[in-house]
């Protein structure tokens, strides 16, 4: 593997933004997509992570797709949901893009919690960044099966090895964290100007 497994996310990162600073659907979803290899390495324990992110990647492509030149700025999803008010429907694409950025906030406060304590396990790095982000919105089951996967957690020193590849893991993981979440909180942003950034599970 050229590189780390971070390094195709970091070079897609400078095409999401249009020359406005438009947020434009298919690199932030590509964007997105080159983390999935990340979180396979972390087998059973993210297997619901996983899904949860691959499924909303799928809804919003869908959408995309449907017809590439409306849907080429990624808001103009949410913004045409509210308008039909369909936008809290649990298959909407506003629900899709709401927990896509939810995931990746836990994965950015992961690799934070990797970068930052080097003496905890993986499942205290995981727990931890659980705690801080995705747990506020889920329910019960939710959160307790949450709670279960992640003791699968792999070996600390093993995933680290195995997300090297070539490069300097640690390097390209702080890079990660600093570039990717300004388009979360962009994110988050225009989903609270419809009051819309705080639905549960």
């Amino acid at each position: 593997m050229e590189g780390t497994v971070f390094t195709p996310s970091l070079e897609g990162m400078q095409h999401i933004k249009s020359p406005q600073g438009e947020m434009l659907t298919k690199p932030f979803l590509e964007v997105c997509k080159l983390i999935l290899p990340v979180i396979d390495k972390f087998g059973t324990a993210m297997a619901l992570v996983k899904s949860d992110v691959g499924g909303n990647i799928s809804r919003l492509e869908k959408k995309y797709q449907s017809d590439p030149t409306k849907y080429n700025y990624l808001y103009n999803m949410v913004k045409e949901e509210v308008e039909c008010k369909s936008e809290k429907g649990s298959s909407s694409c506003t629900n899709g893009l709401l927990w896509l950025t939810r995931a990746m906030d836990f994965l950015i406060e992961l690799f934070r919690n990797l970068l930052a304590h080097p003496d905890w396990t993986m499942v205290e790095a995981c727990t931890d960044s659980y705690g801080k982000t995705l747990k506020k919105f889920h329910g019960w089951i939710a959160s307790s099966s949450f709670t279960v996967a992640m003791k699968l957690a792999p070996d600390r020193k093993k995933f680290m090895e195995v997300i090297a590849g070539s490069g300097d893991v640690n390097a390209d993981m702080e890079k990660f964290c600093s570039t990717f979440p300004p388009f979360l909180e962009a994110n988050h942003k225009f989903l609270a100007s419809f009051g819309l950034d705080d639905m549960k599970a």
